[in-house]
């Protein structure tokens, strides 16, 4: 999809718009797979209405974009643009407990700066990729925490009302790895209350979930995380691992030889690679298990 309409890209310079024509989405996510579109990168929060109202009037679809950690796109030339906030400077502020943090921040930064001024809480993030918008999204957790339970406020661009909204800790739904915002909201920035904790003790918090990830997870090398969701009571990555198919591919999309719910990108896999993965390994599971594994990582097939 391109942006060729002249009343859009005359107007991006005053809404602080930037664009970057045929951007591979490859690029942009951790799977390094992906199509190509136009990105538009977003420097100014307040004039997203008016952009997106400017979109919709000329009959231009987009998706959101945050760091890409969670992501599979679809191949070839894709039939929407790509949305991207742009990260604020500075990105972090940190008012007592409170930290305001931008949701285009670095998930793994904000952690450690958060730990440097003695606010801890969020240790087993450290290592999850992405960015603060994405884990919000999601609900990211990990070694026994979730970032929601640390959320006072969210300011985000509500797309079903077309407007900028704040919305309180308590008015916003948060389960394992899902959440009550909707598919086409654009999280903003967020208010975090953290616990204090002497540095020296979120350190060690924070090598020991190293450790354990190290351990675990195929480090790397390219991937978008765990792919399914664990079902209640049950580890999704055992029961592929039990069947045996650490290592099955199709063309260069694989199951992790390290973690058997990463599958990672061992050359050039395209989507349809991956997809074919995805599908063969979760019909194996339900065969055998009896359990419909529901997906963890967001799909944009184009």
């Amino acid at each position: 999809m391109r942006v060729e309409d002249p009343k859009i890209v005359g107007a991006m310079p005053d809404l602080g718009v930037q664009l970057k024509p045929g951007t591979s989405l490859a690029e942009l996510t951790s799977l390094g797979i992906g199509g190509t579109t136009d990105l538009l990168r977003i420097t100014k929060h307040g004039a997203i209405p008016e952009l997106l109202k400017l979109l919709d009037a000329q009959g231009v679809p987009h998706k959101f974009v945050g760091g890409g950690s969670n992501l599979l796109v679809g191949d070839g030339e894709l039939p929407w643009v790509v949305l991207q906030l742009v990260s604020l400077d500075p990105d972090i502020v940190l008012e007592g407990n409170f930290a305001q943090v931008d949701a285009a921040a670095d998930l793994g930064r904000t952690v450690t700066f958060c730990a440097k001024n003695d606010l801890g809480g969020m240790e087993g993030l450290i290592g999850v990729p992405g960015t603060v918008g994405g884990a919000l999204r999601m609900n990211a957790g990990a070694y026994g925490m979730q970032i929601g339970s640390y959320v006072r406020e969210v300011k985000l661009y509500r797309a079903a009302a077309r407007k900028l909204e704040t919305l309180k800790g308590d008015q916003i739904s948060f389960e394992y790895r899902h959440t009550s915002f909707a598919p086409d909201d654009m999280m903003l920035a967020v208010k975090l209350e953290l616990p204090s904790k002497p540095y020296p003790e979120i350190l060690k918090g924070i090598r020991i979930c190293n450790e354990k990830r190290r351990a675990s997870q195929p480090l790397g090398q390219k991937s978008a995380g765990c792919i399914f969701k664990n079902p209640p009571g049950v580890s999704a990555g055992r029961m592929i691992d039990d069947l045996g198919l650490k290592g099955l591919s199709v063309g260069d999309a694989r199951v992790s030889d390290r973690h058997a719910n990463f599958f990672v990108n061992a050359g050039k896999a395209s989507a349809k690679d991956m997809l074919a993965l995805i599908a063969d390994v979760r019909e194996r599971v339900e065969k055998s298990f009896g359990v419909i594994l529901e997906y963890e990582v967001v799909v944009w097939n184009a």
